[in-house]
C-alpha cells in the first residue's frame, strides 16, 4: 500500500497522527528495538529511521551528537539496512528512512532504492536534496514506489511550496520554524499562518516537525496539521531514563 493511502486510512480513526524519529545505532540497535517497540505499542502511527551521517546538517546538537556517536560505534549503512527489515516485519506502521543525500550517493541511488524496496521501507527524508538537483533520484523513488517526502518551510514562499509539491508523495514535512532540530517551537498566529499556506499549496497530508516536545505542542496542531513528529524529546528522554521510559511519554501525547 502506498503511503499516503496508508496514512489516511489511519486518519479516519485518529484526529492527529504521531511520526517519531530515532537515529539508528544509538546508543545502540538493542535500545532501538526496544523504543520502537514501545512507540508502536503506545499509539505511534509511522517512524524515520535515520541512518547516521557525518555532518547532517538539518539536526540541532541531540541528533548531530546522536549521529556522530553511532557512526563512532561502528554503525554501517548495511546494518541499517538489516535493521530497517527485521522492523517492518515486525511492525504494522509504516518506516521511512531519513538521511543525507552523500550517503545514498556513496551507496549508489539505484541500488539504495532497490535494498530499501527489498526492506519495505515506504519513503525517504532526504533534507539536503531540493528536487531541482535529484531527477534522477525522484525518477527511482517512482520506479521502486517509495515516496519522497518534500519540505517546506517558513521562508519557502507560495510559488516554491507548489513546486516542491509537485514532485512530493506520501506527505509534506512542514518545518515549524527556522533553524535546526531540538529547540520549541512557537505556534502562534504567523505560524497559522504559514501552516495555511501550506494547505493550500498541496492535497498531501501535512506533517509539522521541529521543535514538538509536548502534548500541548501536539493539541495546537489538531485541525492544522495530520501528523505531529517527535525527534529530539525522545532521544534526550532515553538518555535521561533509558529506553524504558518511552513509552509513557508516548502515550502521554495522545
Amino acid at each position: 500500500m502506498q503511503l499516503e493511502q496508508q496514512l489516511r486510512n489511519t486518519l479516519d480513526k485518529k484526529d492527529i497522527l504521531l511520526m517519531t524519529h530515532i537515529v539508528l545505532g544509538y546508543p545502540s540497535f538493542e535500545v532501538n528495538r526496544e523504543v520502537i517497540r514501545q512507540m508502536v505499542e503506545n499509539g505511534v502511527d509511522c517512524i524515520e529511521m535515520q541512518i547516521p551521517f557525518s555532518e547532517p546538517m538539518a539536526d540541532g546538537p541531540v541528533i548531530l551528537k546522536a549521529n556522530q556517536d553511532s557512526l563512532a560505534a561502528g554503525t554501517m549503512v548495511e546494518d541499517c539496512f538489516r535493521f530497517g527489515a527485521e522492523m517492518v516485519e515486525t511492525h504494522a506502521i509504516p518506516f521511512l528512512f531519513m538521511t543525507y543525500y552523500n550517503i545514498i550517493f556513496k551507496y549508489g541511488e539505484e541500488a539504495f532504492f532497490e535494498r530499501a524496496a527489498q526492506c519495505g521501507i515506504k519513503g525517504f527524508i532526504v533534507p539536503d536534496l531540493p528536487p531541482e538537483m535529484g531527477a534522477a533520484f525522484l525518477e527511482l523513488a517512482d520506479r521502486y514506489e517509495l515516496a519522497p517526502i518534500l519540505i517546506f518551510a517558513p521562508t519557502s514562499t507560495d510559488d516554491r511550496m507548489k513546486q516542491l509539491a509537485e514532485y512530493g508523495r506520501g506527505f509534506i514535512y512542514c518545518v515549524a520554524r527556522r533553524g535546526v532540530t531540538g529547540k520549541k517551537s512557537e505556534f502562534d498566529h504567523d505560524f497559522d499562518d504559514y501552516l495555511g499556506r501550506c494547505r493550500a499549496a498541496t492535497e498531501l497530508p501535512l506533517a509539522v516537525g521541529f521543535g514538538i516536545q509536548s502534548k500541548e505542542d501536539i493539541e495546537a496542531l489538531k485541525g492544522k496539521a495530520d501528523m505531529a513528529v517527535i525527534g529530539s524529546r525522545t532521544i534526550r528522554l532515553v538518555e535521561a531514563e533509558g529506553a524504558q521510559a518511552v513509552g509513557a511519554f508516548i502515550a502521554g501525547l495522545r
